[in-house]
């Protein structure tokens, strides 16, 4: 597919529209119990789930939760009657650990979750930055229950083969996920003490580091939340720590397949589309990975946002045309190049 280029009419988005108050929940957060015994706590918005057309699962990244923000507009849920399914992935919120995490693990608890509220045969999938890894594993082995899925803002592991290394060769940002990758693995008790010690000296020091994020981003900042397991006093806490570490491990850990290598898991059926959503001046994962990637599995719709950093999803209007995009393919606020 073509790169096609959205540009938002409002960046940032105001503050009251950074949270899921434009569809509140229909009621507290629940649990379903896994066939391994482990609690996967889940939490639904907008319409009720017998009365939707569309049901998405929404998939939260590294230090969120299913309290993420993806401010859809009301109008947009009620017109496409959509229903969203966000949960806690294991380890985070009120969701249960998994001492067995692996890629394919993600993709697992996902169908499970997804049988056990009834969603049906096939349902739509939305992963944010760290959760695309997960969305990357449900493509990979239960691509029969996608009906379509959007990776805004994917994480790319510099290690899948099909990367090309010159691409990352001078990337600082691979040197430092080595390094941690390795203090992670090998002396974790070391990398807590550095992170606590050295990299978080305040709670708000990685949410406002420029490293990381554009000036949209920062603007961005300044009205949310920002990530509830990334302050100083959650990182404190040894659980949390071990989440962060063994899911940080597995998303650029050895993958049992390389997404680069995959075939279009719609092929042939004239239903069902992937999109990926960066920002052209996304600090955390470089744009030219994504258009490496996009140019190498042509049946990708590769969407950039001039200007749009990491947290695009928070700008005024993306969530719509993302979710416009998915299910019913209007992209009248872009334009083709």
């Amino acid at each position: 597919m073509g790169m096609v280029f959205y540009t938002p009419q409002q960046v940032p988005c105001s503050p009251e529209n950074t949270e899921l108050q434009d569809y509140p929940p229909m009621e507290n957060s629940c649990r379903i119990r896994l066939r391994d015994g482990r609690y996967l706590a889940y939490a639904e918005r907008g319409v009720p789930r017998h009365e939707s057309r569309y049901r998405i699962i929404i998939v939260h990244g590294f230090g969120s939760s299913k309290e993420m923000n993806f401010p859809v507009s009301q109008d947009v849920v009620e017109e496409l009657g959509i229903y969203f399914l966000l949960f806690d992935r294991a380890g985070y919120g009120d969701s249960d650990p998994n001492m067995y995490r692996s890629v394919k693990s993600e993709a697992l608890d996902i169908e499970e979750l997804a049988d056990k509220l009834e969603l049906g045969s096939k349902f739509y999938m939305i992963g944010v930055s760290m959760g695309s890894y997960p969305t990357w594993s449900c493509l990979r082995y239960i691509p029969h229950r996608l009906a379509g899925v959007a990776l805004v803002v994917p994480v790319v592991n510099y290690w899948w083969p099909s990367l090309p290394k010159s691409l990352t060769k001078l990337d600082f940002r691979k040197k430092v996920i080595r390094w941690i990758l390795r203090i992670a693995s090998h002396a974790p008790a070391l990398l807590r003490w550095w992170v606590n010690k050295k990299c978080l000296p305040s709670n708000s020091s990685l949410e406002r580091d420029p490293t990381f994020f554009n000036e949209h981003d920062m603007e961005v900042l300044k009205h949310s939340k920002g990530f509830p397991m990334l302050t100083r006093e959650r990182l404190r806490q040894q659980e949390v720590f071990d989440t962060l570490r063994t899911d940080f491990m597995v998303c650029f850990g050895k993958w049992e397949f390389d997404p680069i290598g995959m075939c279009d898991p719609f092929q042939g059926s004239t239903e069902g589309s992937v999109h990926i959503w960066q920002g052209q001046e996304d600090k955390v994962v470089p744009v030219e990975l994504q258009r490496c990637i996009s140019l190498k599995l042509p049946w990708i719709r590769y969407h950039e946002v001039p200007k749009g950093g990491h947290l695009i999803v928070h700008y005024s209007g993306m969530c719509d045309v993302i979710v416009k995009a998915l299910l019913v393919g209007e992209e009248s606020l872009a334009h083709g190049i």
